[in-house]
């Protein structure tokens, strides 16, 4: 209305992320969340378990380009989405201290992100050289072992690490070539989303990193059980979930990586044996002499 000097400000929409797109959840259900004094600060979508079967066969579709970019590539982009980060490095401290955390821890949570994945992105083109071998034999042949994608690897991200726990989980995986699903934290979930929208903006293929929202009580089993699934990731310590996941894995031999108890602001938590961890050793024979 002219000449009035108030406005109403738009409110973010919360979404989730699934073959480089923003759809709400099929089922049109959310959860609102609360700030420590009880009032709402967002409405989440509510994600389900048609999301997560879209979210693999985005996943599956974008395996074959993205584990066949060379190191070099997947390196460079992994750069670029520090780049953009640290460009929204004031949204994301302030989403942080809205869920919660003082405002110095939430600056230092960005940073230590960034620096996260720049890290990785150095490894791109090293760690084949760190982890691959020549393996003498007794025969008239050359044997090599090398690190291959495991393919598409679920991610139970940590409940209790909006931005730091979620980068260190997705960013080992797709440096080495995997594709992933992932579902962010219940408690902390926005930063999430906001990530979701630097990874669209730094040229990550679309389905290479698909970010659900919703309740782990009614997804984890998903996650775990999915058939065209190859690993999955959690970090929660409750031994009861553990368990499942466990069993639920086992029906396709599905690898299942455990990093609980992790303190992910730490250091030693960055290293390329999380790379390893998603990885498989392909090993070939070449015949040498007569």
């Amino acid at each position: 209305m002219a000449g009035s000097t108030s406005r109403v400000p738009v409110e973010k929409t919360y979404k989730i992320y699934i073959d480089g797109k923003f759809p709400r959840t099929e089922s049109g259900r959310f959860f609102p969340l609360e700030d420590s004094d009880g009032e709402v600060i967002a409405n989440i979508c509510r994600g389900s378990r048609k999301d997560f079967r879209n979210s693999v066969v985005a996943a599956r579709k974008a395996f074959p380009g993205w584990s066949s970019a060379s190191a070099y590539l997947r390196g460079q982009i992994i750069y670029r989405i520090a780049e953009m980060l640290e460009g929204r490095r004031e949204q994301f401290i302030a989403e942080l201290h809205l869920q919660g955390l003082s405002k110095r821890r939430a600056k230092k949570e960005v940073d230590a992100t960034i620096d996260r994945l720049i890290y990785y992105a150095g490894w791109s083109d090293k760690y084949q050289q760190v982890f691959s071998a020549v393996n003498p034999v007794s025969s008239s042949h050359f044997n090599f072992s090398v690190m291959e994608a495991t393919g598409v690897v679920s991610v139970l991200a940590p409940n209790e690490s909006s931005l730091l726990g979620l980068v260190s989980n997705i960013v080992p995986a797709i440096v080495g070539g995997n594709t992933c699903v992932v579902l962010a934290s219940e408690e902390m979930p926005l930063c999430a989303v906001s990530f979701a929208e630097v990874l669209h903006a730094a040229d990550v293929p679309g389905g290479v990193v698909n970010i659900l929202t919703g309740y782990r009580e009614e997804l984890t089993g998903q996650f775990a059980s999915h058939m065209d699934v190859n690993a999955i990731i959690y970090c929660d310590s409750d031994t009861d979930v553990a368990k499942e996941i466990e069993i639920s894995a086992a029906d396709n031999i599905k690898r299942v990586v455990n990093r609980t108890n992790t303190d992910w602001a730490q250091e030693k938590s960055q290293n390329p044996y999380l790379i390893k961890e998603t990885q498989e050793t392909k090993t070939t024979w070449h015949p040498i002499g007569s």
